[in-house]
């Protein structure tokens, strides 16, 4: 029965359901793995990015800043979340401007959910293919805090998390990994291990990418850097 809705984003299926944001779902579970882990002294980002070795390494990126103190990934369709950078540092522009502070993160989730949430209920559009992982650091609580964005627009704080492909394994990882007493550093071995356990290949610099918000903001972690994580890890 559902299927005579399933090609309707604005008509519900006598089930209660939205099939296409479920398939929107099935979009970010095919999706490369991307991993998220809030320590005590902030968070980590961590994802694969698989491309071809004839590709320019550094005009694609999948973690990216949105501010100073905010930097989110994403799981799914890359060209989706492309249109999803440009209005959160849109956002976060224009709350800088208006409040000249930067933007706290329960402030870009919200916003960034809502746009998200718009596409779920509009005629002529379809929901974003992503889900993000948003971390950020507010100095007004001098804590770090770490979100997640579904395509239905719903979003949720987490401590620890999996999102892409074989995200249960990664999430089960992670609860027998996770502590609350975890630093930074073991945060960043620990997302590692995560994307070890559904990686295929040999991992290396170039084929995951690793992000890092502290107090002193949010970073890209440089090809040499993640070179050195992955050293100490083996």
């Amino acid at each position: 029965m559902s299927e005579r809705y399933s090609f309707s984003l604005t008509t519900f299926s006598p089930s209660g359901k939205l099939v296409q944001i479920e398939y929107a779902i099935n979009a970010v579970a095919a999706g490369a793995p991307s991993v998220a882990i809030k320590a005590t002294n902030g968070i980590v980002l961590a994802t694969e990015k698989k491309q071809s070795a004839l590709h320019d390494e550094t005009s694609l990126h999948k973690i990216e800043p949105i501010a100073k103190n905010v930097g989110m990934v994403y799981s799914g369709m890359g060209p989706d979340y492309r249109v999803l950078i440009r209005k959160a540092r849109k956002l976060a522009q224009q709350y800088m401007l208006m409040y000249q502070c930067p933007i706290p993160t329960l402030q870009i989730v919200q916003r960034i959910a809502s746009v998200m949430q718009e596409y779920t209920q509009s005629g002529g559009v379809r929901p974003f293919g992503v889900s993000l992982l948003m971390a950020g650091w507010d100095h007004d609580e001098n804590r770090p805090y770490l979100y997640q964005c579904d395509p239905s627009g719903a979003y949720f704080a987490w401590k620890a998390t999996a999102i892409g492909k074989n995200f249960v394994n990664g999430k089960t990882f992670l609860e027998k990994r996770y502590s609350e007493t975890l630093e930074l550093e073991d945060a960043v071995h620990t997302a590692i291990l995560t994307l070890k356990e559904s990686f295929e290949g040999q991992m290396t610099e170039d084929n995951i990418e690793l992000g890092i918000c502290d107090q002193n903001g949010f970073r890209r972690l440089s090809p040499s850097e993640v070179k050195d994580y992955l050293a100490a890890i083996v």
